[in-house]
């Protein structure tokens, strides 16, 4: 029997891990239960790996995802005996994997959309801190136009990213649009030539990873975190992270040729 194959290829190099979902032929479809579990495998990984500090995604071939496998969905509920109840806890079991796993990730993570991200696709990029486009890609969160909603999360993330305005006229008319309108409307951070897309993602990685990979930890988690508290209560949790980061080994070290520098330049002055 042949091995399945696997969906998501990773690479980790100076703190950085690649990840590339690999199924050319489907556009890198999302459907199978491999899938999901394979990204909360990689997520598991990086988060027990503290030498890992940066993430980045992308897609194989033309594209960057096409969202959810529209033949498995057909499969599933014309299926005898299909139960709708069942399809809610696929669900559950499934998709909603991906922005648990991704989302919450502790590590700063970056999209490097390749092509078209499209319904669950694009919910795949808003998963990610950080997006940069190709020319080639496009955007649609497309749900309506198949007769159905955004079941992995993406009437949260979205109007978040782009705010509610924008977010409904995507979200209900289903419509692609380009990079260029997803820059203009902070959906991507930066539109680059197509061949240099990956390489853009990589260089902001290395570039956020040059710094103390429990600095950037702590910090994810405030931001996510003030997303939904009161400020009080955020304030209070920075100060105990501020308090754990002051006693790691990267800071002191760091302090340490801070201070040395000022000190250099004193004597310098004098």
């Amino acid at each position: 029997m042949a091995e399945a194959k696997i969906f998501i290829d990773v690479s980790i190099e100076d703190g950085v891990a690649l990840a590339t979902l690999n199924s050319p032929e489907t556009r890198n479809a999302l459907g199978d239960a491999s899938h999901f579990q394979e990204m909360d495998a990689l997520c598991a990984h990086i988060a027990a790996d503290r030498s890992i500090r940066v993430l980045v995604l992308t897609g194989a071939g033309k594209a960057f995802c096409a969202g959810g496998d529209i033949k498995q969905m057909y499969s599933r509920i014309t299926a005898p005996g299909a139960q709708v109840i069942d399809e809610r806890y696929g669900y559950k079991s499934g998709f909603h994997r991906l922005p648990k796993a991704l989302y919450e990730l502790e590590v700063p993570t970056i999209a490097a959309v390749n092509g078209p991200a499209i319904g669950a696709g694009l919910d795949l990029a808003c998963m990610c801190d950080l997006r940069i486009a190709s020319e080639e890609a496009v955007f649609a969160e497309s749900f309506v136009k198949l007769g159905i909603v955004p079941g992995d999360g993406g009437a949260w993330l979205l109007q978040r990213i782009i705010g509610p305005q924008k977010a409904a006229e995507m979200t209900f008319t289903g419509d692609l649009i380009g990079a260029a309108e997803a820059l203009a409307c902070g959906l991507v951070l930066k539109v680059v030539p197509h061949a240099e897309v990956v390489g853009e993602a990589m260089a902001m990685a290395r570039r956020i990873a040059a710094n103390p990979g429990d600095a950037l930890r702590m910090t994810k988690r405030l931001m996510r975190e003030a997303l939904h508290t009161r400020l009080d209560t955020l304030l209070e949790l920075s100060a105990a992270f501020q308090a754990l980061a002051h006693f790691t080994p990267d800071h002191r070290t760091r302090l340490d040729a801070a201070v040395g520098r000022i000190s250099h330049n004193t004597k310098t002055k004098g």
